[in-house]
């Protein structure tokens, strides 16, 4: 069945943020602009700000100065549920309560949708299903959360986000903890739902190559500041790796994709 995009993309945007925690600053007067219904890359090296910015762009942290923008509204002045509705977040880690099934724990992925007059409707069930088969976990619905693996586990907080069906979705490496094949898997899933039309999709990435073959927009950063951004076709050279990661490199086209691929030189 094809869904129809929505009539107004949501929109996510940031200007001026100065990112800390405990008095350290991350970024200053840092400005990023996701566009509408894009798969969005963050990349660089670790400790650089990645996980930082998603925070920020999440509201879990918030900026010592400088705005967030959810839909042309800065983020804190919606409520909790309002915001669940429009964003999704995929942490770097989560917990789960004790003893919690995992369709339990998907299930919560509808509480954004409902209230005391809506409650668990037949609509809240087909989104469960339908994220639970889109990750591949719905043989597991009646096994606790602390029995599974880890890339079972990042599978089921996948799917919660997924049950929460809203426009943008951030998500914080979300192919952690999972084998290459199950890193294909989700990526590959990400970009159904990016072709879909109907999400605007942020996740910070590790592995260069995967994310210039799935993103179509990238956000490169260093020591807290944005030093690229643009498609990675437009962006993507060998002085940029230098620039970011240290790393001399060649960057040639995906025999795949066409799109660009990084392959590290040895020194020496």
């Amino acid at each position: 069945m094809t869904i129809a995009p929505p009539a107004t993309p949501a929109t996510l945007s940031a200007a001026g943020l100065t990112l800390g925690y405990d008095g350290r600053i991350i970024s200053e007067n840092l400005d990023v602009s996701i566009p509408p219904l894009s798969f969005t890359a963050i990349i660089g090296p670790n400790a650089c700000g990645k996980s930082t910015l998603l925070r920020a762009l999440s509201r879990l942290l918030t900026p010592t100065s400088g705005r967030v923008m959810l839909d042309g509204k800065q983020i804190q002045k919606y409520s909790t549920r309002e915001v669940a509705r429009q964003l999704g977040l995929l942490p770097q880690t989560s917990t789960a309560p004790d003893g919690i099934t995992v369709m339990d724990l998907v299930a919560r992925g509808r509480f954004p949708h409902q209230s005391m007059l809506k409650q668990w409707s037949p609509e809240d069930e087909a989104a469960v299903t339908k994220a639970m088969d889109a990750t591949d976990i719905r043989h597991l619905a009646d096994r606790h959360i602390n029995e599974l693996s880890g890339g079972q586990r990042q599978r089921v907080w996948l799917a919660l986000v997924l049950a929460q069906e809203s426009p943008i979705m951030l998500l914080d490496e979300p192919t952690t903890y999972l084998d290459i094949s199950h890193q294909l898997e989700i990526l590959n899933l990400c970009r159904e739902l990016h072709r879909s039309g109907r999400y605007t999709l942020v996740a910070v990435l590790h592995d260069l190559n995967l994310a210039f073959r799935y993103a179509d927009h990238l956000i490169a950063m260093k020591d807290g500041v944005k030093v690229a951004e643009g498609s990675p076709s437009d962006i993507v050279t060998a002085d940029l790796v230098r620039e970011v990661f240290g790393l001399e490199s060649l960057v040639i086209p995906d025999p795949v994709t066409g799109k660009p691929m990084v392959v590290p030189l040895e020194e020496g």
